[in-house]
């Protein structure tokens, strides 16, 4: 028992930037999810368009469900169109992945916004795997969604902060003029 540590009280200031900076990696990595997202399920395109049948999980259904259907497609068309017909699956997956990567780009700049309509689409995205059913990739859509949530409230509490913290007036120091 001697040789505990004591436990120093924090400034407030040092409280405050804990909390700030604590916010702030909560926010970026629920904001990076969007990036992780867009990325896997371009990786997952590219692994169909080559030929494989393993993905993963992260990924997006409607991307999933676009290359199961262009290979379909393109195994019923003719030779020559057959690879016509994955390159257009194959951009319209690359145009989705953007579109979560431009939600990802707002959303590490805090805009809230850009959390909400990522979300709502990620959610609509995993009723997809309903189709399946695909117990696995739904709850990693549960999961993914909960990071992103999280983001978006230390998003949330960061403005809330920032708001607080320039409501306060700056101290000006007085000087007393006693005789």
């Amino acid at each position: 028992m001697e040789n505990m540590p004591v436990a120093v009280p924090a400034s407030p200031q040092a409280a405050l930037i804990e909390a700030v900076l604590k916010l702030q990696s909560q926010h970026k990595a629920g904001a990076t999810w969007f990036y992780w997202i867009a990325g896997l399920s371009v990786i997952n395109s590219v692994i169909v368009l080559v030929g494989s049948n393993w993905s993963f999980i992260v990924g997006l259904g409607i991307t999933q469900l676009v290359d199961v259907i262009a290979q379909g497609v393109a195994q019923q068309a003719a030779a020559g169109s057959a690879m016509l017909i994955k390159s257009m699956g194959f951009i319209f997956d690359l145009l989705v992945a953007g579109l979560f990567m431009f939600f990802g780009f707002f959303a590490v700049k805090r805009h809230t916004w850009s959390y909400v309509v990522g979300m709502v689409l990620y959610a609509f995205d995993g009723l997809i795997f309903l189709l399946g059913p695909d117990f696995l990739s739904i709850g990693f859509h549960i999961f993914a969604l909960v990071c992103i949530y999280n983001g978006l409230q230390a998003s949330i509490k960061l403005k809330a902060l920032e708001l607080a913290v320039q409501a306060v007036p700056p101290s000006i120091p007085t000087i007393n003029r006693s005789p």
